[in-house]
């Protein structure tokens, strides 16, 4: 991987199914989504992996009750392949329902620190895994720092999660705002996540799409909405993805028909894993 430029991850990205699920602020709820739509993805029959790109308060492993032996701080560094990396959940991708894991690491430095050469080399990570998986889940840390809206420019989609918190609404558009200052292009998903009704989701992503369509000329789409769900915590503390635990709770069923929407809008290349390696 040594040597590829950022600009041909960019442009790789267009190939392959890179989702970037992002947030202004944290506290959103974008990890756990993160999580549940992987799961949700596999369980609806795709190869699916999963990447923790909050390298310095990362959690993933945290909510999964996984103990990852290498992460993608080993691999940066040089230490350990992309592939030694994996931790297979459920079996791991290509078995119903299992998904793969590329944790980060807590308390390893934040992903700010990171130099633009290694930030490089992590975004490439993630595009790379678009030759061998149908999907690749990438759960951005939260804020709209440099290095950040690298990995999210380098995806494929960006989607954003969003509650109904005045500064959830804020944050968020200054995210959408520097990642179309980066790459024009680039319109990403809304999701509304533990919202109380449907009237105030309508009126969270209303609230947000008024603001970009005043000030950046669009308006970006809604993906789904997540309604507010005491299973949700109750998941959290169990450290069990909720489709598991809890597999017709509201919340649940929420993110599966995310998960169809976004099937529908990016079906995944039906290309056998030897043809892609081939690209």
């Amino acid at each position: 991987m040594k040597g590829k430029s950022l600009l041909r991850v960019v442009a790789r990205a267009e190939q392959t199914p890179v989702v970037a699920v992002a947030s202004g602020k944290g506290g959103v709820g974008k990890t756990w989504f993160s999580i549940t739509l992987a799961h949700a993805l596999a369980l609806q029959g795709e190869r699916c992996a999963l990447l923790d790109g909050d390298l310095g308060c990362a959690n993933i492993d945290v909510q999964l009750g996984i103990q990852p032996k290498l992460d993608l701080a080993s691999v940066i560094s040089g230490r350990a392949s992309l592939a030694e990396s994996v931790t297979p959940v459920f079996g791991g991708a290509g078995v119903n329902g299992g998904f793969d894991v590329f944790a980060g690491r807590s308390g390893s430095g934040s992903l700010a620190d990171l130099s633009a050469n290694a930030t490089g080399e992590l975004a490439v990570a993630a595009v790379s895994l678009g030759l061998i998986y149908d999907r690749v889940i990438f759960d951005l840390a939260a804020g709209v720092h440099a290095n950040l809206m690298r990995l999210a420019a380098a995806a494929d989609k960006q989607i954003v999660v969003v509650n109904d918190e005045p500064t959830s609404l804020t944050d968020a558009y200054a995210f959408i705002k520097v990642l179309r200052q980066r790459a024009p292009d680039r319109e990403p998903l809304i999701v509304v996540n533990a919202a109380e009704s449907p009237d105030e989701s309508n009126h969270t992503y209303r609230a947000l799409s008024e603001a970009c369509h005043r000030f950046l000329d669009f308006r970006p789409a809604l993906l789904g909405v997540v309604p507010r769900d005491p299973r949700v915590r109750d998941a959290i503390r169990a450290q069990a993805p909720i489709l598991q635990r809890a597999p017709q709770s509201y919340a649940a069923l929420a993110v599966v028909r995310v998960a169809e929407e976004l099937r529908r809008r990016m079906a995944p290349s039906n290309k056998t894993p030897q043809a892609r390696a081939a690209r």
